[in-house]
């Protein structure tokens, strides 16, 4: 059972392409399903993350962005790990910024090297979805800055995968966010941190405020029971907890981010924005996502 243990644990800290012995096809890099074609960026002013944004910040008009930080799997500095999921956010009007850098392509390619064993540790702090939060209010009213005006600072969100999830948990009392993503992850059910960086207890979901979405893999998702557990212990705000039966690796990379992207736009544009047509695909005994097969909702303290 302890060696059993210490492998979930390994997968949990680490992104899911480091599990593999050789290197695997590059995903296609998608633009979003979006209104707004997306693109990331390093930005000179915030080094240490990747910016996601639509391509055309003209194009929005009078729509301003809503924000999203992400906390990458393993806790990466790859900041590029996610990008399709980031970039369909994007797509749909948000400000997306994982911390981390923009590898080159070449280095992607190479056969990841097998970690050695003993205490995992975070390649990026969970401080840094904080200075993602911190830059974005910033640049909202710099005089000299593309998104001067264009962002509503009113409107933020924190997320994470798996490790990166736990970043956002560790960061979730930040008073500006207004609801958390918590993607393949969930608060270690035995207690402690395991991975070097990460410091969270059970104590984190009792502060939850404003709203809370777990998207999780199905039962073969090894934060699956940790992430469950997690939603049930929500109390007061309204959550949801969704299913999609593809384990760990979620489906952050697919085209367009996948079904769990699509969950996420619809569940970012309901609670931050008040999008009636997004509010019901959760809300009500026949809500859009209670009927799609692709995936399972539980819910709480949503009517």
């Amino acid at each position: 059972m302890k060696r059993l243990l210490t492998a979930s644990l390994m997968m949990l800290a680490l992104p899911a392409v480091a599990q593999d012995a050789a290197p695997k096809p590059e995903p296609v890099t998608t633009p979003g399903s979006g209104r707004w074609p997306a693109r990331f960026e390093r930005a000179a002013n915030l080094p240490d993350h990747v910016v996601y944004r639509p391509g055309d910040l003209s194009a929005l008009g009078k729509r301003k962005l809503g924000v999203y930080v992400f906390g990458n799997g393993g806790c990466s500095a790859d900041g590029t790990s996610s990008r399709n999921h980031l970039l369909d956010i994007a797509s749909h009007g948000y400000l997306a910024i994982a911390p981390g850098t923009i590898p080159d392509p070449a280095a992607r390619k190479e056969a990841p090297t097998a970690r050695p064993p003993g205490q995992l540790s975070a390649q990026t702090p969970a401080s840094s979805l904080k200075a993602a939060i911190d830059w974005a209010v910033a640049e909202n009213g710099r005089a000299d800055s593309p998104y001067r005006g264009r962002i509503d600072t009113s409107r933020i969100a924190i997320s994470g995968f798996s490790c990166g999830g736990l970043q956002a948990l560790m960061n979730a009392d930040d008073p500006r966010v207004k609801t958390i993503v918590v993607m393949n992850s969930g608060v270690f059910n035995e207690g402690g941190s395991r991975i070097t960086g990460i410091e969270v207890g059970k104590d984190a979901v009792a502060r939850l405020r404003g709203s809370a979405l777990y998207v999780l893999g199905g039962p073969s998702d090894i934060a699956y029971a940790n992430g469950m557990d997690d939603y049930r212990r929500i109390a007061g705000i309204p959550a949801a907890v969704v299913n999609i039966p593809v384990g760990h690796g979620g489906t952050y990379m697919q085209p367009n981010g996948g079904v769990a992207a699509e969950v996420v736009v619809a569940w970012l544009d309901w609670r931050l924005w008040g999008d009636k047509a997004a509010a019901a695909k959760f809300v009500g005994a026949d809500c859009g996502f209670c009927r799609d097969p692709r995936l399972t909702i539980e819910r709480k303290n949503i009517r």
